[in-house]
């Protein structure tokens, strides 16, 4: 006790050198702690809207599907099925669709789309599609008539009230044709949904596809992503794996997991470049405060105070400094991370296009996250304890005498 007591005299007897170095610590923190709440604030800025766009967190088919996807593999919507995973507390909305490709048809020209059947009321829920609905309107009760991705009403040269043929194959082999009014044009920031989607009411696509009753997918809808792991483990629980599978979005779209793990990947040499910015700063404070009390420590060694007892104390001045630094960087980084989880950073010009083209919002909102704030804390104070090395080890091959000729 009598050393700490000691310590924290010491750190505020130059309170000019003490503040320079909780201003490095707390520095240290806050871009630290800036840098890893934007990465993790845009990655899942990013996943939430490429999710809820379409595919949702998680999707019930049956087995095989997702490697096969044919319509021979959708199943009956029953409502016990249903019935399970509404019962489900973590699952806030059920989707169920039926997919499947067609040839689209305008007057002049031709082309591939997935023809997606859906209920507009749940879609709208998850995705709102309704908000993304550009010219015309949704769907109305009863609606036999489609909803078309601009991209596809561009290639097929088709505006609202126009009619969209439509040929295929559906449930085990049946011809499918059909024409419909085309309700209204839906634009996807996402090129590929853009360029190939074409929405019908569930029953209408149920008929088309020859598979009344059935569908292919179950789309999950969830608050949030840390939801998603208990909600599948009770899903596969509840439902027989040989009969149906259950997927999360990092199976649904390997792609995206992957861009984010190489973008984390690349962020570590960052952060090594960034904490050795933060290492080389602090270890000037240091050393600036070892060298201007060399005259002191010389002094103590000279009337009688061990090596080992003063290296104890100048050991604990650094990690008080290092502590009282790591926590006012907290105070002051949640309120900026905080700001710019509200105000997101925009983007705009060629970059937010770029964004935009691979289905990404051009705008990152800050994460804020007490584990993001402690953790970087945690590493400048492990940092901050380390450099603490050099000044313990100038004290123990101190010679009194020169240092107190120097001072």
């Amino acid at each position: 006790m009598l050393f700490l007591s000691l310590a924290w005299r010491n750190i505020w007897r130059n309170r000019r050198r003490t503040l320079i170095t909780l201003a490095s610590i707390l520095f240290a923190v806050l871009f630290a702690s800036f840098m890893e709440s934007l990465q993790k604030g845009a990655w899942n800025h990013m996943i939430n809207s490429v999710v809820n766009y379409y595919f949702g967190y998680a999707q019930v088919h049956q087995q095989g599907y997702w490697d096969d996807r044919t319509l021979d593999k959708a199943f009956p919507l029953a409502d016990s099925l249903e019935a399970i995973t509404r019962q489900l507390p973590r699952v806030k909305n059920v989707l169920p669709r039926i997919e499947s490709f067609a040839l689209a048809a305008g007057e002049t020209a031709t082309a591939g789309v997935l023809v997606t059947g859906i209920d507009p009321r749940a879609e709208d829920a998850m995705t709102q599609l309704r908000s993304r609905v550009s010219r015309g309107s949704y769907f109305s009760t009863g609606d036999q008539a489609a909803l078309v991705a601009e991209g596809v009403a561009e290639r097929l040269n088709l505006q609202v009230g126009d009619t969209l043929v439509l040929i295929s194959q559906g449930f085990r082999g049946v011809n499918a044709a059909g024409k419909y009014p085309i309700r209204g044009l839906v634009h996807f920031p996402s090129p590929d949904l853009n360029k190939q989607l074409v929405f019908l009411p569930l029953p209408e696509a149920q008929w088309f596809y020859g598979a009344e009753g059935r569908v292919t997918t179950l789309a999950l809808h969830l608050d949030d992503q840390d939801d998603i792991g208990p909600a599948l483990a009770e899903l596969r629980n509840e439902l027989n794996a040989e009969e149906y599978e259950v997927l999360d979005w990092k199976e649904l779209m390997p792609d995206l997991l992957e861009a984010k793990a190489l973008d984390s990947a690349g962020n570590v040499i960052v952060y090594f470049i960034l904490y050795l910015i933060i290492a080389f700063g602090l270890f000037g404070t240091i050393l600036m405060m070892t060298k201007e009390r060399e005259f002191e420590f010389g002094i103590l060694v000279s009337i009688g105070m061990h090596r080992r007892q003063l290296a104890a104390v100048l050991w604990l001045e650094i990690i008080l400094m290092g502590l009282i630094g790591a926590l006012l960087g907290i105070l002051v980084s949640f309120p900026v991370v905080y700001y710019f989880h509200v105000n997101p950073i925009q983007f705009t010009g060629e970059y937010a296009g770029l964004l935009e083209q691979y289905g990404f919002p051009p705008e990152f909102p800050a994460e804020v996250n007490l584990w993001v704030f402690s953790n970087q804390a945690l590493v400048v104070f492990l940092i901050t304890g380390l450099l603490s090395i050099y000044p313990i080890s100038q004290v123990i091959r101190l010679k009194p005498v020169e240092a107190m000729r120097t001072g």
